[in-house]
């Protein structure tokens, strides 16, 4: 039997998604705020580029308010950004129309899905593909990688099986155990990164070629590093780089932790944070659940952030329009650790 299916947010993720999902035969609903969207998803249709370059139009069901949902669904995929959350999903649960909620944001968007829907009623994932929104109606997959989903205790059950042959009609999609831990090695890459990227206004490997932005960066890996280690995760590997080979405590691991920054810029250097783009667009940013994800996860354990609360704060002043984006962001985080270079 095929699952029914609503997909709440409709953009770049959430609309390749449902298009593909809607290609399987699932009965998929998409739910977006966006009405010129939702009118162009049911018609004409979703225009659709595919990785390969195909090109199709898709009809899809799409509404922009809640209470024109009509029956049950199985799965809710949750594809908006962490400050659309709550008012999307909170009509949601109040009206008990779904069974499992799936939390597929970025950073520790999965606390806060958590504190809506409750832990029995959700799964966790991580898309590794990656879509662009080029339009009302008009979406393109630009990448074609795995979506990995899991239980956040770590249990292999029927629902995760179910959910799992739902996403393998979008693109390959992987159980695992260990959910949580991939979620913080993710976050590793992006409140290292996409931090500073955002507060820098640069790319990723921008960052690297700027002394002080090196300096920092390798300090905030090891305070993310260390709260996840903290919290018991066991991180992996980013862009397969092992998490712990960017790790400096000493002189002696310097030269090591370099050489892995300068791999794992090979592959991730190109890379435009999201945050980053949000700020270009005069946008709020996901940065309280990225940046300030670790913040509150270390606060919870007793322990401190300090480098990842000041880039929070940085990033959300330069949402306000009190400091510009710029390298200046790195020796202010500089002057927090004590560097030298800060002067």
């Amino acid at each position: 039997m095929a699952e029914r299916i609503i997909v709440v947010g409709g953009g770049a993720i959430g609309g390749v998604a449902a298009a593909q999902m809607t290609n399987a035969g699932h009965d998929v609903t998409v739910l977006d705020a966006d009405h010129r969207h939702v009118t162009a998803l049911r018609d004409p249709g979703l225009l659709f580029e595919e990785v390969d370059g195909q090109v199709s139009r898709r009809r899809l069901q799409a509404v922009s308010d809640p209470g024109e949902l009509t029956g049950h669904f199985d799965f809710a995929l949750l594809t908006v950004k962490s400050l659309a959350l709550r008012p999307a999903v909170t009509p949601l649960v109040e009206a008990g129309l779904v069974d499992t909620y799936v939390a597929l944001g970025n950073g520790l968007v999965h606390d806060l899905v958590q504190s809506l829907v409750g832990r029995d009623r959700l799964i966790v994932g991580l898309i590794e593909w990656g879509a662009t929104n080029l339009g009302p109606g008009h979406l393109q997959q630009t990448t074609d990688a795995p979506t990995v989903v899991g239980e956040l205790d770590g249990s292999s059950t029927q629902r995760l099986a179910r959910l799992q042959r739902v996403l393998g009609s979008i693109a390959e999609a992987k159980t695992t155990a260990t959910i949580a831990s991939q979620v913080w090695t993710k976050l590793l890459l992006n409140s290292t990164f996409s931090g500073l990227g955002a507060a820098g206004g640069c790319l990723y490997r921008d960052v690297v070629a700027d002394p002080v932005g090196r300096e920092v960066a390798l300090q905030l890996w090891r305070e993310g590093y260390d709260t996840a280690g903290a919290l018991g995760m066991t991180l992996g590997e980013v862009f397969a780089t092992p998490a712990d080979q960017l790790l400096t405590r000493d002189a002696t691991d310097r030269a090591a932790a370099e050489d892995a920054l300068d791999r794992l810029m090979v592959r991730a250097g190109p890379t435009k944070a999201s945050m980053l783009q949000d700020l270009q667009r005069s946008r709020p940013t996901e940065v309280d659940v990225i940046n300030g994800g670790v913040v509150e996860a270390a606060r919870k354990i007793g322990r401190e952030a300090p480098l990842n609360a000041e880039l929070t704060r940085i990033i959300h002043e330069i949402e306000s329009g009190a400091h510009r984006a710029g390298p200046e962001a790195f020796r202010r985080l500089a002057r927090v650790s004590g560097d030298v270079g800060a002067r």
